[in-house]
């Protein structure tokens, strides 16, 4: 059975089921309420995350939006939106990088005041979705606490998965509170004292919060950021705007690498990156499985941390720390780690090496992203959507497998219409979908489609 074939009945009803509050489920339910479409539940499990979600709910003060405000309105058909709202509140300009916690604060604020004008049609409900049963009639969503939301469709908006454990690390066998699996899951300078080293596993923008948080918290020993690459961020720039490309780069991937050189000798590698960014996702889309494989194995490290840039002012307290020598970046691949005391030997090789080196620890932070694999997710609702073959993973691993309208595709290969996923999930299909501008896209399109308004922007015209 291929994608292309789906079940018998069609989108319709008027409640949509939205598993997961945070930013790509609240602003689903605003854009359903925006376009007179169906009633909607949405669905979160922790209340502080409403909206929010992990991203703009767990960051410190000095975590900043990697994007200036003037591209980071949550709504794609009033790109002025959030500078209006910012301004308003005398927090900035479009020309700012605001902490996360205030846009955090505008999306909240957002949903509250759908709750507001629509409180017959908007319901939001604090408690974790278990399990979904699916019928030719529509969706069950059952809770934890034995409560079911019966619907007619349902959208996962589950957001990222947690990070996997580091390969040569067993948690149990360290000393407790020693490893942090989660970096926005507590304190993680808790009983640090000056003289320790803490080990942050992986060099991304996690990372580089972690590092944040750790300063913020007055700790002053050595933290030591390790990835297979040791690649850092690089930083936003002031540059002259550049018209995108509004053509998708001709030829492989080697010859499209070379084209992308060539334009940033010519233009500066920012504008060249950020020309890309029309194309990204027809670029995506068009490569085969083998050229997306090479891709992830070969030339994302690099991608990240080009495309994803932190602002200038964080980017200057990551080389201060640096500068200071409390900050170092490696390039290593974990080998293994072992108690020592209520401190970790943590044994690495460093790259292009044989020899394994050995770093004593006192705390070792997981900062190596969010993932995608289905198959190795805990989470309940996941698991059983699996058991269930109502879902499958992406033939990459990164996400969950859906089609070009977002459905969801189930394990015998058919796209479902009371199914759908939204957000980071749908890498696998979009590759570009985890920052605010692609998320907000996908989430337009789908809230159109379930209120039957397509034609909404000129579309059917």
């Amino acid at each position: 059975m291929t994608t292309s074939e789906t079940w018998s009945d069609e989108v319709q009803g008027d409640h949509v089921a939205i598993v997961g509050g945070g930013f790509s489920g609240s602003l689903l339910a605003i854009n359903l309420m925006r376009h007179d479409g169906p009633r909607a539940t949405l669905i979160e499990r922790r209340p502080t995350q409403m909206a929010r979600g992990v991203a703009y709910s767990a960051a410190h003060q000095d975590h900043l939006l990697n994007v200036r405000a003037g591209n980071m309105s949550a709504l794609p058909d009033d790109p002025d939106h959030f500078v209006r709202w910012l301004e308003g509140k005398a927090l900035g300009d479009a020309r700012t990088f605001v902490s996360r916690r205030i846009y955090g604060a505008y999306l909240r604020e957002m949903l509250d005041a759908a709750v507001a004008a629509y409180p017959k049609r908007l319901t939001l409900i604090e408690g974790e979705a278990v399990g979904l049963a699916r019928d030719d009639g529509g969706v069950t969503v059952r809770l934890d606490d034995g409560r079911d939301v019966a619907a007619d469709v349902a959208v996962l908006a589950i957001g990222n998965l947690p990070p996997h454990t580091p390969p040569g690390l067993d948690p149990a066998a360290l000393p407790p509170g020693c490893y942090r699996a989660d970096p926005w899951a507590g304190d993680i300078s808790e009983g640090l004292a000056a003289e320790d080293s803490v080990l942050l596993i992986g060099t991304g923008l996690t990372a580089i919060d972690a590092a944040l948080l750790l300063d913020a918290a007055g700790f002053t020993g050595q933290i030591v950021a390790m990835s297979r690459r040791g690649l850092v961020p690089r930083a936003h720039a002031d540059t002259p705007a550049q018209p995108g490309l509004r053509e998708r780069p001709a030829g492989g991937l080697a010859q499209q690498v070379a084209q992308l050189r060539t334009r940033a000798a010519a233009i500066g590698w920012r504008a060249a990156v950020d020309a890309l960014r029309p194309m990204t996702q027809i670029m995506w889309g068009a490569a085969d499985a083998a050229t997306r494989r090479r891709f992830l194995r070969h030339l994302r490290p690099y991608w990240d941390v080009h495309r994803h840039r932190l602002a200038p002012s964080v980017a200057a307290k990551i080389a201060a720390l640096r500068d200071s020598g409390r900050l170092h970046f490696v390039a290593g691949k974990s080998v293994a780690a072992a108690t020592d005391g209520d401190h970790a030997l943590f044994h690495w090789r460093p790259r292009g090496s044989d020899a394994v080196t050995t770093t004593r620890v006192a705390r070792i932070v997981n900062c190596t992203g969010p993932q995608g694999d289905l198959l190795r997710s805990d989470e309940p609702l996941l698991r059983d959507l699996l058991r269930q073959r109502l879902i499958r993973p992406d033939p990459l691993r990164i996400g969950l497998d859906v089609d070009a309208q977002s459905q969801v595709i189930d394990a015998d290969g058919r796209a479902d219409p009371r199914v759908f996923c939204i957000g980071p999930m749908t890498r696998g299909g979009l590759w570009e979908v985890v920052a605010v501008p692609d998320i907000r896209q996908q989430n337009w399109t789908l809230a159109r489609r379930l209120a039957h308004a397509q034609w909404v922007g000129g579309e059917g015209l």
